[in-house]
């Protein structure tokens, strides 16, 4: 007798996670924490009117398929996004960016925010695109190209009953959140810098959607392990050991994301 209520909550569930959003939280497989350029947490609602949610999800520009246009993007709340606001992306997440190991087994792992409710993943299995900008500076043309795999639901699935189901997701008071992971080639080398936290030798990689009216999705700085992380910066404290104990940290803070 239930049958029904439980399709509908299913297909709910998945126009949910076809919606445009923002990257929220990260960390690297060797600690460290970090949150997207522009982002503002708490104080951005999780739920509610498009324009009460979509403040500070980054909004890229260009081709929806081609990920690699220079630039940081615009969110509503800020305007353009500046590698000026990883001062206070840090301060949200913990003082220490997330570190990747060196030899290829390195990954970026994070959460997708599913902020409003049109849109979608870039393909059936929901996956994103991902771009590494070695000079930290937003200089996606000439970056590496990846992809953040994921297991929200992709491109054309969900869609047709979307638009039916808003209402409901709304009054349930709850938006989707979907974990993707990006492996870091070997060789990658990072070699951004940052006056406003004294940070150097950090990469900035983009997580996109493909959707049209954006690409949607956000900018977020990491360091390699062992490659010139660790003698550069006093104020991210890059060995392993105090990653690992920064991410324990920052995860507390990072709760306040996951409402």
């Amino acid at each position: 007798m239930y049958t029904g209520s439980i399709l509908v909550l299913a297909l709910s569930a998945a126009s949910i996670v076809s919606a445009h959003g923002k990257v929220t939280v990260v960390q690297g497989n060797l600690g460290g924490n970090g949150t997207a350029l522009g982002i503002k947490g708490a104080s951005v609602a999780t739920f509610g009117k498009n324009a009460a949610t979509e403040l500070d999800t980054t909004v890229f520009g260009g081709n929806a398929n081609d990920p690699t246009k220079d630039g940081l993007g615009k969110t509503a709340a800020d305007g353009a996004v500046k590698t000026t606001m990883l001062k206070s992306a840090v301060a949200q997440s913990g003082n220490t960016l997330p570190q990747v190991s060196a030899d290829g087994t390195g990954t970026i792992t994070g959460t997708w925010r599913i902020v409003t409710s049109d849109g979608t993943a870039n393909n059936a299995q929901g996956d994103l695109f991902a771009v590494i900008d070695s000079t930290g500076t937003g200089a996606y043309s000439t970056g590496t190209q990846l992809t953040a795999t994921s297991d929200m639901v992709g491109n054309g699935q969900g869609n047709v009953v979307q638009r039916s189901f808003t209402k409901i997701a709304r009054a349930l008071g709850k938006r989707a959140t979907n974990p993707f992971s990006v492996k870091i080639p070997a060789g990658t080398t990072c070699t951004g810098t940052d006056a406003t936290t004294g940070m150097t030798n950090f990469c900035l990689m983009k997580i996109a959607n493909n959707n049209g009216a954006g690409p949607f999705g956000g900018s977020i700085a990491f360091q390699v392990a062992g490659a010139g992380a660790a003698a550069g910066n006093t104020t991210t404290a890059a060995s392993t050991t105090t990653a690992k104990a920064a991410t324990a940290k920052g995860n507390k803070a990072a709760k306040r994301f996951e409402a």
